[in-house]
């Protein structure tokens, strides 16, 4: 190549890379680009949060909150004898052959299996209160506990509430670390969290995560109760099974939920866990130690449930507008004694803003029976706010007492006379019903069963059934009785009371 060539390549070259940057400039200095249409770069919007101005850009430590939730989190193993056979009334296949029946050769343990499981609790006392989920020692035979310091307690049951998913046991022991209670109702999503915990058989593990929705519900709680409580803080700490029943910590090392669920499609975390709240932990947890039972509020209204569709919505009368849409008022409750009636929108419980039903729920749930609360509704256009006194599910504010047939949680009805008449006795109580987490599923019993005696005393009635368990001092008793339509004669069915005290 020539020299003149060479040098003309050379100023080409020269001559695009000036250009280039004196475009640059023009492009950078320009305000061609300028957002100032959108953002103004000297006023800043009245609802900029602030992050950078003022706000905390530190990195997040965690070490403090881990430090005072370990020590306070326990590890909970629980057994379970359950009967080995599912389609009874049946008795063994040998029994026709040599005129026995491997029961009574046996007793129980024939068809009997024990099964272990595992949760989490945290304490809440230093003289051994722990609280966990109810569906972590429900049916339990024997409940150990182990702290972090690997000392082991055999602990028993105070009291569970099944509605709620919580559950209140205790050990025998002083000195306790304990978990502090925080103040859910002042949690804001985006915030930091950690879920402490035994998962998957592993020791004490911390996971930290954010909030990433209030007031979730996922229909999980109507499978072991009638009147479900859900309004699950939502986060994306890391969740596994072993881990139900632990606390959801903030970062000043306070509790502020008892975690019970994952969303999962197998079985295993998938991204998001689910937490109850601790104000209504708290209240839950007083009640159980107090009464026994949880003292539940209602308003006494039905209502629209979340997400319904368009058509459901056109359906019913729905006007879209935030809040609870009120499909009826009983006359018996306490929202028709306050004034609202069919089509009025709740919007605020005791000033606090709600969304949805699990909203509503998660606030009324926090108080008893008896107590005030100011709900503001629309209606017309207009926004009222009213005192409402709750009432409890018979319509009053009497404190609510327990009996052994509630912890049953069966439908149980007393035979009436017809019914007794057709099949041939003075009466009995017949076992319409009862849910997986039973006293009843742990024995050989199946519905439709008719109780006709306790321990060989006679029972013609609900109340006497309920008279005949309270007033033993057994462990167990032994429910004789019938099922309809079968020409077997009379079963027993062993009940153990360990189950309802």
């Amino acid at each position: 190549m020539k020299v003149k060539q060479i040098l003309a390549v050379v100023l080409i070259s020269a001559s695009t890379a000036v250009g280039s940057m004196w475009g640059y400039q023009k492009i950078t200095t320009s305000n061609t680009y300028d957002y100032s249409h959108t953002q103004s770069p000297t006023k800043i919007p009245n609802n900029y949060v602030g992050y950078f101005d003022g706000g905390n850009n530190t990195p997040t430590d965690f070490t403090a909150a881990a430090s005072a939730a370990i020590p306070a989190t326990v590890h909970i193993k629980t057994k379970s004898i359950r009967q080995a056979n599912n389609n009874l009334p049946r008795k063994s296949p040998f029994g026709d052959l040599f005129g026995l029946d491997w029961d009574d050769v046996f007793g129980d343990r024939a068809r009997s299996i024990p099964q272990m499981a595992s949760g989490s609790g945290a304490i809440i006392s230093e003289d051994g209160y722990i609280v966990t989920n109810n569906h972590v020692i429900d049916g339990a035979d024997e409940i150990t506990v182990t702290l972090s310091n690997k000392r082991s307690f055999s602990a028993k049951v105070i009291a569970a509430d099944p509605s709620s998913d919580l559950a209140v046991v205790k050990i025998d022991a002083k000195g306790l670390p304990f978990l502090l209670y925080g103040n859910s109702d002042e949690l804001k999503v985006g915030q930091w969290v950690i879920a402490v915990g035994y998962p998957l058989t592993l020791q004490t593990t911390v996971t930290a995560g954010i909030i990433s929705a209030k007031g979730r519900t996922l229909d999980i709680n109507s499978r072991q109760s009638k009147t479900p409580v859900e309004s699950f803080i939502q986060t994306d700490a890391a969740v596994n099974p072993g881990n139900s029943g632990g606390p959801l910590i903030s970062t000043d090392g306070k509790l502020i939920g008892i975690n019970s669920a994952i969303a999962s499609p197998t079985g295993a975390y998938a991204g998001y866990s689910f937490t109850i709240p601790v104000n209504i932990v708290k209240k839950i947890v007083s009640d159980l130690m107090k009464f026994g039972t949880v003292q539940r509020a209602f308003l006494g209204i039905n209502y629209a449930p979340d997400n319904i569709s368009d058509e459901a919505k056109k359906q019913i009368g729905i006007i879209d507008s935030e809040g609870i849409y009120v499909t009826d008022v009983p006359s018996g409750g306490a929202a028709y004694q306050a004034g609202l009636r069919k089509g009025d929108v709740i919007t605020k419980i005791n000033g606090v803003t709600v969304y949805s039903g699990a909203d509503m729920v998660g606030q009324v749930a926090t108080y008893r029976p008896g107590e005030k609360i100011t709900v503001s509704y629309l209606r017309d256009g207009k926004e009222i706010t009213t005192p409402i006194t709750l009432r409890n599910s018979t319509g009053t504010t009497d404190v609510v007492k327990t009996s052994v047939l509630d912890k049953l949680n069966a439908e149980l009805q007393s035979l009436t006379k017809d019914q007794a008449k057709e099949l041939g006795v003075k009466g009995g109580v017949v076992v319409k019903s009862f849910g997986d987490n039973s006293a009843f599923s742990r024995t050989r019993m199946q519905e439709g069963f008719v109780i006709l005696k306790v321990d060989g005393s006679a029972v013609t009635s609900v109340d006497d059934l309920r008279k005949a368990i309270e007033g033993t001092s057994k462990n167990s008793v032994n429910l004789e009785g019938i099922y309809p339509g079968y020409n077997d004669g009379v079963f027993v069915v062993p009940l153990k009371l360990s189950d309802l005290r």
